[in-house]
């Protein structure tokens, strides 16, 4: 079983940047996908990014394209999110979750092993 804890957020500007991390451990993440989700206040969970583990190819909603950037750290079992130009309908709760296999899938339902998340809040 995977553990992740994600950490990095904050109260910031729009046009500002942030960068989260998610410490993962208990397992090999070889062959796992992992992804970055997102909570806004009174909605459901939505997809944000995703990395293959070892292949690192990636995955981002329209929403963060161009903006946002998906990365791991093999060594260190840690997956990061560099984001920048930070809008307010960017503010949400943000998890990291993981599941194996390679296929880049947007559906929280095939995720699991979800940190507390961390907070991240956009002010105009």
């Amino acid at each position: 079983q995977v553990q992740l804890a994600e950490s990095g957020g904050g109260l910031v500007q729009a046009g500002d940047s942030l960068r989260l991390s998610c410490a993962a451990s208990g397992r090999s993440l070889s062959g796992h996908t992992m992804a970055w989700f997102r909570q806004p206040p009174g909605k459901g969970r939505e997809f944000v990014a995703s990395i293959q583990w070892n292949g690192a190819t990636t995955d981002y909603d329209d929403s963060v394209k161009g903006r946002f950037t998906v990365s791991r750290d093999r060594d260190k079992n840690i997956l990061e999110l560099q984001m920048n130009h930070l809008k307010p309908e960017d503010t949400a709760v943000y998890y990291c979750g993981v599941r194996f296999g390679s296929l880049h899938l947007r559906d929280p339902a095939y995720f699991g092993s979800w940190g507390r998340g961390t907070q991240v809040t956009v002010s105009s």
